[in-house]
């Protein structure tokens, strides 16, 4: 372990602190333990890299270490430590990500040494990747952010959208990238945020629109067909009355179809429910379509569900991408199957990156798959040679 790097052990139970402190000595790292959450945070500094937590202990229990240091905006990285239940600590590690910290890994007592020190091994080093995505963000300056409007450096990457019972792709999403002149292509987690800070969501979204309609109707074209284009629409078009009208113009200026148009909204958004309920319902009426996106990771408002006026559910990667070890994630993605279907809605998954995770869906009667699997997201140019290559495999 470099210099400077140690790890920090908070558990009640002697017999572990002597367990991992010896097998940290013997592998040459640098190990503090301790049984009190006081002594704990007067232990952890900047130096400590990883942080072994136990969330049951008589006085302060985990849960609360976890949102104190998620306050003091921790960086270590966290593995949690449990006799209870897995579910339990999968719901820990949820709640820890939330609060902005990196859990890279969990233990569940008793736990066989060799688990243990396969950690340890992974997760020393700052050359190590950290699960959480915020440090993972570039510095954006204003200044940049700015003037990449002014010089049209945001572009437009498209992800095919497939049948899973026919194989047909049928849509692309529309998703937004940066082209900056020094940094290469910078995703929407590293400038999206800023955006919304600066006050240029509006601009942005008008932006990305009127690209991705230009296109996709390019895409035609070239193939002959048109397929249904698939736009994230930000939280201020739904409080915004004129919305409906403006999005309908501009589909008639580049010839269009409505109908062809889905407009993917998250769950965050239907909060101000009244008003965007307004907007929606005029969507539909000017035969847009509307996807309740990442659905399940948000504010979940189940019962408004069934009166939002949309024709898609799609299921959020992180359900998808576990399915296949956490059994709560495959009744999440069970569920939520069963009740896109009970409303009359397609389920489309997002995240397929393996034939196991696409024959579940398969299995559980999911309607729609994108991911990986099939295809990245690409650039205008290479996605209509991919759909022209996926539809001669489909014609043999």
């Amino acid at each position: 372990m470099p210099a400077g790097d140690r790890i920090l052990l908070i558990d009640d139970d002697r017999v572990v602190g002597e367990i991992v402190s010896a097998l940290a000595k013997a592998m040459s790292l640098q190990c503090d333990v301790t049984r009190t959450s006081d002594e704990f945070f007067d232990l952890i500094g900047p130096e400590t890299t990883l942080i072994l937590l136990d969330l049951v202990m008589p006085e302060m229990d985990g849960i609360e270490i976890l949102r104190l240091l998620g306050e003091h905006n921790c960086k270590a990285r966290i593995v949690l430590m449990s006799g209870i239940n897995i579910r339990v600590i999968e719901t820990a590690k949820k709640l820890a990500q939330s609060l902005g910290l990196s859990v890279v890994g969990h233990l569940q007592k008793p736990f066989p040494i060799g688990q243990l020190q396969e950690l340890l091994l992974a997760n020393i080093g700052p050359e190590k990747p950290a699960d959480n995505q915020s440090e993972q963000r570039i510095a954006i300056l204003d200044e940049d952010l700015r003037r990449a409007f002014d010089r049209d450096e945001f572009v437009i990457y498209y992800q095919p959208q497939i049948n899973i019972a026919t194989g047909v792709v049928t849509g692309v999403e529309a998703l937004s990238r940066w082209e900056h002149p020094e940094l290469g292509l910078v995703f929407p987690d590293n400038f999206i945020y800023r955006i919304e800070a600066l006050g240029l969501m509006d601009r942005f979204c008008w932006i990305t629109a009127e690209r991705a309609l230009n296109e996709v109707k390019q895409f035609s074209t070239a193939n002959g067909h048109l397929p249904r284009l698939a736009i994230n629409v930000s939280v201020s078009s739904l409080r915004d009355l004129k919305f409906p009208d403006i999005l309908l113009n501009l589909a008639r200026k580049y010839d269009f179809p409505a109908e062809r148009i889905v407009l993917e909204i998250t769950e965050s958004g239907l909060m101000e429910f009244s008003l965007a309920l307004d907007v929606l319902t005029r969507l539909r009426m000017r035969n847009f379509q509307l996807s309740i996106d990442d659905f399940g990771t948000g504010y979940s408002m189940m019962t408004q569900l069934q009166n939002v006026p949309a024709i898609e559910l799609k299921i959020d990667r992180t359900f998808v991408q576990h399915m296949h070890a956490r059994h709560a994630d495959l009744v999440m993605v069970e569920k939520i199957i069963e009740m896109g279907h009970e409303l009359d809605m397609e389920v489309i998954a997002e995240g397929v990156e393996t034939e196991e995770q696409f024959s579940i869906l398969r299995e559980k009667g999911c309607d729609g798959v994108q991911g990986f699997l099939f295809s990245r997201a690409l650039p205008p140019a290479d996605i209509i040679r991919w759909l022209e290559t996926h539809r001669a495999h489909q014609v043999q």
